[in-house]
């Protein structure tokens, strides 16, 4: 059955104090190799049947009114996995 996978991320001005978390373990680490973490959600929607116009456009409506917070979020990105 076919995938549908969102990716939400915390808007790029706004702080990610769980990316700030990590980016300090790291550096708690010695793991110096990456500068910044940001921190986000991904959803996984199984389809049932095939995935046409239809059901990506109903997957970006409720990606934009329903998995993500438009305030404070941006849905990043949605892509269909066999």
């Amino acid at each position: 059955m076919p995938t549908i996978v969102v990716d939400v991320m915390p808007k790029a001005e706004l702080l990610d104090p769980q990316g700030k978390a990590v980016s300090g373990a790291f550096a708690r680490l010695g793991v110096s190799d990456f500068s910044a973490v940001r921190i986000g959600k991904r959803f996984e929607l199984t389809v049932e049947g095939e995935v046409t116009e239809e059901v990506l456009a109903e997957a970006q409506r409720i990606a934009d009114e329903i998995l993500s917070n438009a305030v404070i979020e941006d849905v990043v990105g949605i892509e269909v996995v066999e």
